[in-house]
């Protein structure tokens, strides 16, 4: 995993992404390609026995930084009945690129994401150009929680930084201002937030988004065990918001293995 020195770096950038949002609206930005509608369905559709076999992977969601998971008191926020789950990235983040995976996987285990996009990381920073998703312009429908996603910036630089995208609406802004403004990807679970890598995107280095999105439903490759581990996790304390909803989702073994490790 990257350093303490990336890190630093990471808490910089996300502290800039933070003041130039409170400074005005996001210029106009280039708008990322639509993701292929294989590459969704292989992502979104993996087969419940596939997670079941990752289950928990040991390193996974507690990378060399520490765990990425970090349990907080409080009451969960909801929204028209259901829990809120809140992401907040830039698509010029590696971190950001290879979590999305992840919850792309998550996520379709609760509902279903609509026209989700296609983008890579920086070019110009560690792990260039990492595959991944985007979540500008995606919706999401779902019986069990309400998912607010944000793409704060692009990968695309602009003057010393990267074109902003996504401004933030007010329960973005609080919920990251109260847990933690400095880092992304930055992950609202109720009682649980995510705020850092949960693997190394190393692990999806010279792959296309085909390539990763086959490779996740192998649970003997290295990006399966990476992408599915993080997504039971992920799975695991979202269950404890849904009271366990739904229960074929909430008591697969791979969910329950990962639950077993959810910081207390």
């Amino acid at each position: 995993m990257a350093g303490g020195g990336i890190l630093g770096v990471i808490v910089v950038i996300a502290a800039l992404v933070a003041v130039k949002l409170l400074q005005g609206s996001p210029a106009p930005a280039k708008k990322g390609g639509v993701a292929a509608a294989t590459v969704v369905q292989e992502a979104t559709t993996v087969p419940a026995a596939t997670f079941n076999k990752v289950g928990f992977v040991a390193g996974v969601s507690a990378p060399e930084t520490g765990s990425a998971f970090t349990h907080v008191p409080g009451t969960p926020v909801t929204a028209a009945g259901k829990p809120v789950v809140v992401y907040v990235g830039a698509e010029f983040c590696p971190f950001c690129a290879a979590e999305r995976w992840g919850m792309v996987a998550a996520f379709s285990r609760f509902g279903t994401l609509h026209n989700l996009g296609e983008t890579h990381s920086a070019t110009a920073d560690v792990y260039p150009n990492t595959p991944t998703f985007s979540f500008h312009g995606a919706t999401y429908t779902s019986r069990y929680i309400s998912l607010n996603t944000v793409e704060v910036a692009t990968n695309q630089p602009q003057g010393s930084y990267y074109a902003l995208l996504d401004k933030p609406n007010a329960l973005e802004r609080r919920l990251s201002a109260k847990y933690d403004a400095a880092h992304i990807p930055f992950v609202y679970l109720g009682n649980y937030i995510i705020t850092g890598p949960t693997y190394n995107p190393q692990v999806l280095s010279g792959l296309t988004m085909s390539q990763i999105a086959t490779a996740m439903r192998d649970p003997s490759t290295n990006v399966s065990q990476a992408i599915l581990g993080t997504a039971n996790n992920i799975t695991a304390a979202i269950c404890k918001l849904t009271n366990g909803q739904p229960t074929d989702v909430c008591s697969s073994s791979g969910v329950v293995a990962a639950a077993k490790h959810l910081p207390k």
